[in-house]
């Protein structure tokens, strides 16, 4: 049978985001404390973000980006296979994708925001010559302004 998937997958995918927002590592939840801070307007950053079968810690559609956060336990060789076939369908699917280890969201969050920064800056502009933006669903994106632009 082709066609929608199921709806138990997607009802399974917003489950498993919420439990991994809500059971997120102290790294995770001081990143996203600060990623405000990157003042670039037409990005926002997403916690817990299902792509494909992969969750992201922190994903912006708008120019296709990824953060991920690493434990201890990602320096191990089966963890670093993983992390290596998970990078390769999320770059697939038109993703970069950074990493940090947790330490150094705690040690060195400035130098960590600096290199988002820089990186979120770069971007659009890569993408806009690549044709390959990822735009935010319109289900999640925020309402038009009202009134604006009508005629009276």
């Amino acid at each position: 049978m082709q066609g929608k998937r199921p709806d138990w997958s997607s009802k399974f995918k917003i489950a498993n985001a919420r439990r991994l927002r809500k059971d997120g590592t102290d790294a995770e939840a001081r990143l996203w404390r600060h990623l405000w801070r990157i003042p670039i307007e037409g990005t926002h950053f997403r916690r817990q973000v299902p792509i494909g079968p992969y969750f992201a810690d922190f994903a912006c559609h708008q120019i296709g980006l990824v953060i991920e956060l690493d434990g201890s336990q990602h320096a191990e060789d089966a963890a670093r296979r993983y992390d290596a076939k998970r990078t390769e369908f999320l770059a697939s699917q038109g993703y970069q994708v950074i990493r940090f280890w947790n330490h150094e969201v705690f040690e060195e969050l400035e130098a960590v925001l600096d290199t988002i920064f820089a990186i979120v800056q770069q971007r659009p502009i890569l993408l806009a010559e690549a044709h390959n933006f990822h735009p935010t669903p319109d289900l999640w994106s925020d309402p038009p302004p009202q009134g604006e632009g009508e005629e009276k």
